[in-house]
């Protein structure tokens, strides 16, 4: 018996108990690369336990790493021993009853088929082609092979796995640390184009070679490159929960079905986008399916777990924007940039925090490669700035999208290194509100 099995064993002794339970298989190939040269290698393997466990309306919870029969025994006399004392939550009703299973999909152990020999080897190639244009590379090369069970005492009993790929490769200039970047991510390695993602880090080199200046504060037309649309989009996102409107800190409190921004702007919670890290099960293991968030400017959809559900009555969906796609436009990145007289292209963002979630206001810095346009031509480099704006302001704003997405990797490369994918397009933007230079790079 294993370990899920054997804490569910011990739950059903207990009528008057409710649980939901996860076991997480993980294992990763973590290869980093500094200054050019491999720094170090992890692999690791970790089975992680959680539960929540409810006695009417009080609960609570724990979480077990690589645990062992005397630890589960353990965690839950200590459950039994408190649960009682805690206090109610007037809003819990029930667990989540979605019983259905989705599509079976075969899944390949990207480890297995991304070796360390290979990832080397990738990652060689690009620093041997960076180097000749005086730049080194230090990259993350990140594969993880999940399995993911999840039960509950209202009979679910779901099981899924992933296996996915994190590549980023930042490309720092010796000679005065100007600093630009390339990812990769997904689930398909067939995907990885070796040549097309050199070409592309080459282009972005030649973009840092030249000149380093300062730009005054004020706002800019701006192209914002795929990676800038997804974290924009992925911190918007936040308000199309159910749980940012019960506290009342939602953008889209009262809109829906509203239009809110123009028609070229859709976006999409997708689980099913092959190009990206899919998903089967959403929260609490609720099926993952399409769900349209913003459709030709227009609010569809609050994303809604089973609790917000019974506490705001909205209808439940499980989606959490783990799969976001921005649909693309018409233009091509050519033309976009070409149109701009005086402008900033920004490839990257840093350190963004809310200032005000409701309104969308945020500030943050650009990063990894700010670059002056000027008639239509990337022509110099530009110190990382300091923008205060409001989502809602930029997706107003746009005048422009690419007519084809990037899927843009995401990983908190903490713990388990969770990673996440956006489907994003550039996007060509006006009145971008820079508020300072930093005066580095």
């Amino acid at each position: 018996m294993n370990n899920l099995d054997y804490l569910k064993s011990i739950l059903d002794s207990y009528p008057e108990l409710q649980y939901e339970l996860v076991e997480k298989f993980w294992s990763t190939d973590f290869l980093r690369f500094y200054q050019s040269q491999t720094n170090y290698n992890i692999s690791k393997d970790n089975i992680v336990v959680s539960a929540s466990i409810y006695k009417g309306k009080k609960s609570f919870a724990f979480q077990l790493d690589n645990p062992d029969t005397k630890q589960i025994d353990a965690a839950v006399k200590d459950t039994l021993d408190v649960i009682d004392k805690l206090p109610e939550d007037p809003d819990f009703v029930d667990l989540e009853n979605d019983l259905t299973f989705a599509e079976p999909r075969a899944v390949t152990n990207n480890i297995e088929a991304l070796s360390l020999d290979k990832k080397v080897r990738i990652l060689s190639k690009i620093a041997d082609s960076a180097s000749t244009h005086g730049f080194e590379i230090f990259g993350t090369f990140i594969c993880n092979h999940q399995k993911y069970r999840i039960v509950n005492s209202n009979g679910m009993d779901k099981s899924s796995e992933s296996s996915p790929i994190y590549l980023e490769v930042k490309a720092v200039r010796n000679s005065n640390q100007v600093t630009v970047l390339e990812t990769f991510g997904g689930e398909n390695a067939g995907l990885l184009d070796e040549d097309a993602f050199l070409q592309s880090l080459l282009r972005r080199i030649a973009h840092g070679s030249g000149e380093i200046i300062d730009v005054e504060p004020g706002y800019y037309d701006v192209v914002l490159a795929p990676r800038c649309v997804a974290e924009f989009v992925q911190y918007l996102s936040w308000g199309m929960s159910a749980r940012a409107l019960d506290q009342s800190s939602s953008y889209f409190e009262g809109k829906l079905d509203e239009k809110v921004f123009p028609e070229n702007i859709s976006i999409i919670d997708d689980p099913s986008d092959p190009e990206m890290i899919r998903a089967d099960y959403g929260s609490s293991g609720h099926i993952y399916r399409r769900l349209p968030l913003i459709e030709k400017g227009v609010f569809r959809n609050f994303m809604c777990d089973n609790y917000y559900s019974h506490k705001t009555g909205l209808p439940k969906n499980g989606n959490s924007a783990s799969c976001l796609r921005i649909e693309p436009g018409t233009r091509n990145l050519d033309e976009m940039i070409g149109s701009v007289k005086r402008g900033l292209y920004i490839s990257s963002l840093h350190y963004m925090n809310f200032i005000n979630p409701r309104e969308t206001s945020l500030t943050g810095l650009t990063r990894d490669g700010t670059f002056l346009i000027e008639d239509g031509k990337i022509t110099k480099v530009v110190n990382n700035l300091r923008f205060t704006e409001r989502i809602e302001r930029i997706l107003n704003n746009v005048i422009g999208l690419e007519n084809r997405c990037q899927t843009i990797p995401f990983s908190e490369n903490y713990d388990s290194f969770d990673i996440a994918t956006v489907k994003a397009p550039h996007a060509l933007v006006r009145d971008f509100n820079i508020s300072s230079s930093t005066k580095t790079i």
